[in-house]
């Protein structure tokens, strides 16, 4: 789809021999750009970012007021493959991309299989100390940096505080306890679900899995291993397949008009979440504030700990053909390590910070708006913790957007169709390792 087929193959061949595991040999992307260039406030080097995150533009005029020698222009983008993600690679290939891009980390291997992404090792490479190590690792293959992470977005439980109270439910802090749950709120009213199966989101049926210990993509031998039906999976599965077949959860899509609604009106008294939804939920349902509260994410055995992502978060990175790979890496720099710019971007709902050290984040020391919305409580604390919890030997394949369409598209058949999500599970496992046959992956 986007450059040579036959150049194309022959990288991604080599596919499982690289640092976390990506694509081995991949030529090193030396800066096509002019670095060397001289700027100054009197003639700035002009650079474009491109990024789908709401009020962005908040950091980038951040920037530029502290920047004489560069300015930035931000250029918004819709989220996901099909939007943003499409635009970046066919600007690559007809070479005028932008020059810094919004990318998940799950996409970052599927840009580098494009060769979309510019080596900027020279430029940020000793800043390594700045971020936490598992997010600044999801840009770094072959000991060459690709992008600078800017945030995760670990799970939490958001939930409707007031009505577990009524109806004298203790917090789940199992499965087991959720499922109790979701029996005593459907049984108070009809109308009334646990929470919503969101069928339609890729990231959390992944997050679900990951939290309940799958680990769907590893390498050996020069190859992947897939292996997204495995026994954590149909775990998780059978445990929500149980949830719709006994009525205790409402089949809708996240996001839709409709789920807003029950968001408001209570009819959906959970959400499992990354920690940037905070921000959606108080803007969505302003008028419920002081009803809700977050825990953390229920155990498969009381007394552990483990949490995962939603899709494990973002980063900024230099596209191929960037005409200034060194302004652009050290603007991505500052946009996700800079105590301004890291701040603005947590009350933006960018999500948890990447950097190491949030003691001068001081939106998540101190926010009335957001603690006064959940009760006073600190919600920060429970997203430390849950960041702190993750997996972080998850792997993201190349083609994961080939993932995330395969699975929802399965699910979704099987909630339609009433099949098991077993089956869906299983039918996005051969779908993926077929998908990356095609591309000439090597697969075990």
């Amino acid at each position: 789809m986007f450059g040579p087929r036959n150049n194309r193959t022959a990288r991604l061949a080599l596919a499982g021999a690289v640092t976390l595991g990506l694509v081995g040999g991949l030529a090193a992307c030396s800066s096509g750009g002019d670095s060397g260039s001289t700027a100054s406030a009197d003639n700035p080097v002009e650079i474009t970012f491109q990024s789908w995150v709401p009020n962005i533009d908040q950091a980038v005029d951040a920037f530029n007021a502290s920047h004489d020698d560069v300015k930035v222009t931000l250029e918004t983008v819709t989220a996901g493959p099909d939007g943003g993600y499409a635009k970046m690679l066919s600007a690559v290939q007809a070479g005028n991309p932008a020059d810094v891009a919004q990318l998940g980390y799950d996409a970052i291997p599927d840009f580098l299989v494009n060769d979309a992404l510019e080596d900027i090792t020279d430029y940020v490479g000793d800043s390594s100390d700045l971020f936490v190590p598992w997010q600044w690792n999801t840009g770094v293959f072959n000991d060459k940096v690709y992008a600078v992470p800017q945030a995760s977005g670990p799970l939490g439980q958001f939930y409707r505080k007031d009505i577990f109270d009524s109806l004298g439910i203790a917090y789940p802090t199992t499965w087991d306890e959720y499922y109790q749950a979701a029996k005593t709120i459907h049984a108070s009213d009809p109308n009334k679900y646990i929470t919503a199966f969101a069928f339609n989101q890729a990231p959390w049926l992944i997050g679900l899995s990951q939290q309940g210990g799958a680990n769907w993509f590893s390498t050996s031998d020069d190859a992947w291993n897939v292996t997204i039906d495995d026994e954590s999976t149909l775990k998780v599965a059978d445990f929500w397949q149980k949830l719709i077949d006994e009525g205790l959860v409402k089949i809708e899509a996240d996001f839709s008009s409709e789920w807003n609604a029950d968001i408001q009106n209570g009819n959906v008294a959970t959400w499992i979440s990354g920690s940037w939804a905070d921000a959606i939920l108080r803007g969505t349902a302003p008028d419920t504030a002081g009803k809700w509260a977050v825990g953390a994410m229920p155990q498969w055995q009381a007394g552990e700990d483990v949490s995962a992502t939603w899709a494990g978060g973002s980063a900024s990175a230099v596209l191929k053909g960037s005409k200034h790979p060194k302004e652009a890496a050290e603007f991505a720099l500052w946009l996700n390590s800079d105590p301004e710019s890291v701040n603005i971007l947590t009350n933006v709902g960018a999500g948890w910070p990447a950097i190491a050290d949030t003691s001068e984040i001081t939106s998540l020391q101190s926010d009335p708006e957001v603690f006064s919305f959940y009760g006073g409580q600190d919600i920060w604390d429970v997203f430390a913790a849950s960041d702190a919890a993750v997996d972080t030997s998850w792997k993201w394949p190349p083609l994961s957007s080939t993932l995330f369409s395969s699975l929802t598209d399965n699910v979704k058949s099987a909630v339609e169709g009433g099949t098991p999500l077993t089956d869906a599970y299983t039918k996005t496992q051969d779908d993926m390792v077929a998908a990356l046959k095609a591309k000439g992956i090597s697969v075990n």
